[in-house]
C-alpha cells in the first residue's frame, strides 16, 4: 500500500520532492502546505492534491496522512525545519526533513530526542549516497576488500572562480558567515561517516578569498577540514563554495583506501573504481590497474528518486528505527561535526572533539 504524503514547503526542493513522489509507487501525494498561498496553490494545481497555507490545518483535514516531508528552507538553508517537524511529530506523523535537519545544534538535538521518544521514523534527506557507485562501493567494503581504513579523501563543492562571483541578495544567506557549512556540509560529512564510521575530532583551517572580502561577503567559504576516525583512519575534506575552478575529479570525488584495497567514486552517479592491494605492484613508476564500473549517469537529480524511495521502503517495511536509512542521529552526526568546525575556526584552527551523541536504546519490540 502506498504511503500517504503531505509535503510541507513548496519552493524548489518541495517540487523536487514531489516529483519524484508522483513516480513512485510506494508514494501517494494527498497535500502541499506553504504559507506562501500563490506557491501552496500553484503547486497543488501542478500535482492534484489539496492545498494548505498552515501545517496545523493540513493535519487536522488529512489524518491519513502518515509522513510529513519537511522541504522549507530559511537561514542557512535550515532555520525553517524545527518548528514544523516538531509539529508533525507531535501529531504521531513519521518526518522527513530536508538538509540540514536544524539551522542550530540545540534544536537538532529536541527533535531527534522528540522522534525517540514518539517513537516515528525521522528521516533526512542525506542523498549522496543513494547512489549506484556508493552502493557498489559499500560492498567492496563489507566484502572486507578495502580493509583497514589508512585514509578518506573527499572534495565537495562548487564550481566557480572570482570572474563570476556576485554578492548573495537573499537575506538567507548573505550577512550569515557559517551558510556554506551549515547549508552544504552535511553531505560530505555524511558520506565520509556511511563509509568510514564515526569522527572523533576535527580540525580547520577556513576562510574566504580576498573579492569576497571586498564585496563585505562575510561567508567562510573555503574548508580545509582534516578529522580522525574512531577506527584510527585519517581524513580530509575540501569544500569551497564557487571560489576557484574545478580541477582533477570535478565537483565531487571520494576516496577511501584501506590496507587491501581503494575505492574512488567520481562525481557521485558517475564511476567508481577500484585497486585492489597486491604484491609486486611498484612503488610510484607504475600505476595498478583499477576495477572500474562506469554506470554512465550524469544526472544528479536521481539521487533524490532514489532517497525517497529508499525512505518509503523503510517506512513500508516497518523496520527498526534505528535501522531507519539516513535517520535523524545520523543527520545530527554529520550537524555535530560541522559545529565542531565551526568551533575549530573560531579559536584558530585547534583541534575539537564533536558532541557525543545520543546512546542507542533499542526497542524492546523490534531488538531481539
Amino acid at each position: 500500500m502506498a504511503v500517504k504524503i503531505g509535503i510541507v514547503g513548496m519552493n524548489g526542493i518541495g517540487n523536487n520532492h514531489a516529483r519524484c513522489y508522483q513516480t513512485d509507487d510506494l508514494a501517494e501525494l494527498v497535500a502541499v502546505c506553504d504559507v506562501v498561498k500563490e506557491r501552496a496553490d500553484a503547486a497543488a494545481e501542478k500535482y492534484g492534491v489539496k492545498a494548505y497555507f498552515s501545517l496545523k490545518e493540513m493535519l487536522e483535514n488529512e489524518p491519513d496522512i502518515q509522513v510529513v516531508d519537511v522541504t522549507t528552507g530559511g537561514i542557512d538553508n535550515g532555520s525553517w525545519h524545527f518548528e514544523p517537524a516538531m509539529e508533525a511529530i507531535g501529531r504521531g506523523k513519521h518526518v522527513l526533513v530536508e538538509k540540514p535537519i536544524c539551522h542550530d545544534i540545540a534544536e537538532a538535538r529536541e527533535l531527534v530526542a522528540y522522534a525517540e521518544k514518539m517513537k516515528v521514523y525521522l528521516g533526512c534527506n542525506l542523498n549522496h549516497y543513494f547512489t549506484p557507485p556508493a552502493e557498489k562501493a559499500k560492498q567492496y567494503v563489507d566484502n572486507g576488500e578495502v580493509g583497514e581504513l589508512v585514509y578518506c579523501l573527499h572534495k565537495m563543492g562548487f564550481n566557480g572562480g572570482e570572474a563570476g562571483y556576485a554578492p548573495a541578495g537573499s537575506d538567507k544567506v548573505k550577512g550569515h558567515p557559517y551558510f556554506h557549512m551549515k547549508a552544504f556540509l552535511t553531505h560530505p560529512f555524511s558520506v565520509m561517516r556511511y563509509f568510514c564510521g564515526d569522527i572523533t575530532h576535527i580540525q580547520t583551517f577556513s576562510d574566504r578569498p580576498g573579492f569576497r572580502r571586498s564585496a563585505g561577503d562575510v561567508m567562510v567559504s573555503i574548508n580545509s577540514i582534516h578529522v580522525k576516525f574512531a577506527n584510527g583512519g585519517a581524513g580530509y575534506l575540501l569544500s569551497q563554495r564557487g571560489d576557484a575552478v574545478y580541477g582533477l575529479g570535478g565537483w565531487w570525488s571520494f576516496e577511501m583506501a584501506g590496507t587491501k584495497g581503494t575505492v574512488c567514486i567520481e562525481n557521485c552517479v558517475e564511476k567508481v573504481s577500484y585497486w585492489k592491494a597486491e604484491k609486486g605492484i611498484p612503488a610510484i613508476s607504475e600505476q595498478p590497474k583499477a576495477e572500474v564500473t562506469d554506470y554512465g549517469v550524469t544526472d544528479f537529480g536521481t539521487t533524490f528518486n532514489n532517497r525517497l524511495h529508499a525512505f518509503l521502503e523503510d517506512v513500508s517495511n516497518g523496520v527498526p528505527r534505528e535501522k531507519l536509512r539516513a535517520n535523524g542521529r545520523d543527520a545530527l552526526a554529520v550537524l555535530e561535526y560541522t559545529f565542531a568546525v565551526i568551533e575549530s575556526y573560531e579559536r584558530g584552527g585547534e583541534v575539537v572533539r564533536p558532541h557525543a551523541l545520543p546512546p542507542l536504546h533499542g526497542d524492546p519490540l523490534t531488538l531481539r
